[in-house]
């Protein structure tokens, strides 16, 4: 069986340790997706609500961008804060039940997408490790459906709350601040 996404995100920032330490990795975490369109909408959320917790004011090591449905239009604000690790977050159809969520190959990502990204995830990655040197992840969350004006599915609002628990739990034991109660990370 394979690990689960969190143990994968847990063993990708562990491997930034410096003199046998852990050191937080410079991360931006890229929320991806259109509102318009559903589930689509799932990296979108995610990016949201870690924006709206306090915590990450405190957290220089962490850029948090709400790429919509054209990410590499942030392309300069990214380049600009020189993450050691970039993770898209995106609704991906991997032929998996609603809700499921995996990563997803870089050699994979060229059309898995729910959106109508302007240009392929696998561009930008590939640039962004080019330009800057970051490693580049992927996260997908497979959508239930994406239709014009549809409302999110509860299996993906559930997938949405698992990542956000998470990445919540991850972060801020590594930063070990006192905990502020928020709605993205309770």
């Amino acid at each position: 069986m394979p690990p689960s996404w969190k143990d994968s995100l847990s063993l990708k920032l562990n491997q930034f340790k410096r003199d046998n330490r852990f050191i937080l990795p410079r991360t931006c975490l890229v929320g991806i997706g259109s509102d318009l369109r559903g589930d689509d909408s799932a990296g979108l959320l995610v990016a949201r609500s870690l924006l709206n917790d306090k915590r990450f004011e405190r957290a220089p090591h962490l850029l948090i961008v709400e790429g919509g449905p054209a990410p590499e239009n942030h392309t300069g604000k990214i380049r600009a804060f020189q993450p050691e690790l970039a993770l898209f977050i995106d609704a991906a159809h991997m032929d998996e039940p609603p809700g499921t969520i995996q990563w997803i190959p870089l050699d994979a990502i060229d059309g898995m997408s729910a959106s109508s990204h302007s240009l392929p995830l696998s561009m930008l990655a590939y640039y962004l490790n080019l330009e800057i040197g970051c490693q580049v992840a992927v996260l997908g969350i497979q959508p239930q459906q994406n239709e014009i004006s549809a409302e999110l599915s509860f299996p993906v609002r559930v997938a949405v709350d698992e990542i956000l628990a998470g990445i919540c739990e991850m972060l801020f034991s590594q930063l070990k601040s006192k905990p502020v109660q928020t709605k993205a990370c309770n």
